[in-house]
């Protein structure tokens, strides 16, 4: 299976918000409950169009489709799409702050195929040549062992407010970037 992975655009959003609802419902239903999805998709996920307008959020494609999307931030703001009243947008300080690894979603019926990893990857080195030395990000719960796979560390677990009192757990990720300053960057 070919898959093209490239900088997500503002055509892509109709679309992302489908794959988004799809992953969410698809593939974290054994870890929050319907409630917490429902309300975690009103009030927290979503696309948030910061990523798209500074170019660091991607996305794959397969069959004609997105299947994929993940992305980085230079901005404070640790997680949640447009709609989050949490958001923070002001710009990190790559000396001493941490990039921020944001909104991955990969549709179910193409999960556990290195969708994730791919765009990981792509976001890693990328955040590593914009003189970022550290990550971090808020990981649902259906994510660490995935994060966890691929060098983070978690941190202190966070309780996400939702719509009607309700809350979902997070937990903070950390990993620090080895640079190898022989190797070539690509823009992507």
């Amino acid at each position: 299976m070919a898959f093209t992975l490239r900088t997500a655009v503002a055509a892509d959003i109709a679309a992302l918000r489908r794959l988004i609802d799809a992953s969410v419902r698809g593939l974290q239903a054994d870890d929050y409950t319907a409630a917490e999805i429902d309300g975690a998709l009103r009030a927290v996920y979503g696309v948030d169009t910061q990523l798209i307008a500074d170019g660091t959020y991607f996305v794959v494609e397969a069959e004609g489709s997105i299947v994929g999307c993940g992305g980085w931030s230079k901005r404070r703001t640790l997680y949640g799409g447009d709609q989050f009243a949490g958001r923070e947008d002001s710009l990190l300080d790559p000396s001493h702050e941490p990039a921020k690894i944001r909104a991955f979603f990969v549709h179910p019926a193409w999960a556990r195929r290195g969708i994730g990893g791919m765009i990981l990857q792509t976001c890693e080195s990328s955040a590593a040549a914009a003189g970022f030395s550290r990550l971090e990000m808020g990981a649902t719960l259906t994510g660490v062992p995935f994060y966890r796979a691929k060098g983070y560390a978690a941190g202190e677990e966070l309780s996400v407010p939702l719509p009607g009192g309700q809350s979902m757990a997070v937990v903070r990720m950390e990993k620090r970037l080895t640079v190898d300053r022989e190797q070539p960057t690509t823009d992507r």
